[in-house]
């Protein structure tokens, strides 16, 4: 038989008023023991680290001295390229007061590196072989004079572009731009046209110096010769147009060579003492 006590402890419905297991409020952890049998204080919570300065990039990360420097070569770079931009424009447009006045500047900035050529475009494109060839009188070992015949430079420049990929802008189109500005600046006489004349066979003797130091004659160069060979394009098989392919020569005059015509490295045929 149940004591009154058991029954007081029963709740409404017979059920016991202590929670059941497992539902009631979590148990509060012992607090942690130290070395000492102290208790050890709370974890604090560490902060987290924030975002640094971030480094400049560009101009912006150098040094003050450095970024002046950097923004007056740009601007000197930026001053250049609208010189030469309007110094080009100047050149192919048509004839007007600004060219009137100030041509001899233009083509002074202009000839011979920049000379545009737009024969490509006309209406008749360019259908001509042309070779630049070269004979020398040299001084031989003995001190006679020698001529070594002529010499295809324009044949040099193809054997070197010849299955290459990525041929150079100097074996392509230096000879044949130097050759093209000489032409277009003389007359039929090889008379040149004041300036433009004498700036053209100046640079033409140059490059022709410059290709003949790679060659060995036998002696230094006294004289050169230049003369072109023009060759028409053969038609296609297809076309009934007839050609004339056989060669037209262009003979120049002799030229005497000096130290104006070697450029830096050029030695001539002559070791360092003999310079």
């Amino acid at each position: 038989m149940d004591s009154y006590e058991d029954e007081d402890a029963r709740g409404a419905g017979g059920l016991s008023s202590e929670p059941p297991a497992g539902h009631g409020p979590e148990p509060v952890p012992a607090a942690r023991q130290g070395p000492a049998g102290r208790p050890d204080p709370a974890p604090q919570s560490q902060p987290m680290p924030g975002p640094g300065p971030v480094p400049g990039r560009g101009i912006a990360g150098l040094s003050l001295p450095y970024q002046v420097a950097a923004a007056l070569s740009l601007a000197i770079i930026a001053a250049l390229a609208c010189v030469h931009l309007t110094m080009v424009f100047l050149h192919v447009a048509p004839p007007n007061t600004v060219t009137k006045e100030h041509g001899e500047a233009v083509d002074g900035w202009i000839y011979p590196e920049f000379e545009q050529n737009w024969k490509l475009f006309a209406p008749n494109p360019l259908q001509q072989n042309v070779d630049v060839e070269v004979m020398v009188e040299y001084t031989a070992a003995d001190g006679s004079r020698e001529n070594s015949g002529w010499i295809d430079l324009t044949a040099d420049d193809g054997e070197a572009i010849r299955g290459n990929p990525l041929p150079s802008h100097v074996q392509q189109n230096e000879l044949r731009r130097a050759w093209d500005f000489y032409v277009n600046s003389h007359d039929s006489q090889n008379r040149g046209n004041g300036l433009r004349g004498q700036l053209s066979e100046s640079y033409v003797r140059r490059i022709v110096m410059t290709r003949l130091d790679k060659r060995d004659l036998g002696g230094s160069v006294e004289r050169i010769q230049l003369r072109s060979s023009t060759r028409s394009v053969k038609a296609p098989e297809w076309s009934d147009e007839k050609i004339d392919t056989r060669p037209a020569y262009r003979v120049l005059p002799w030229w005497t060579i000096t130290a104006a015509d070697l450029p830096g490295g050029v030695r001539n045929g002559r070791g360092e003492a003999g310079q």
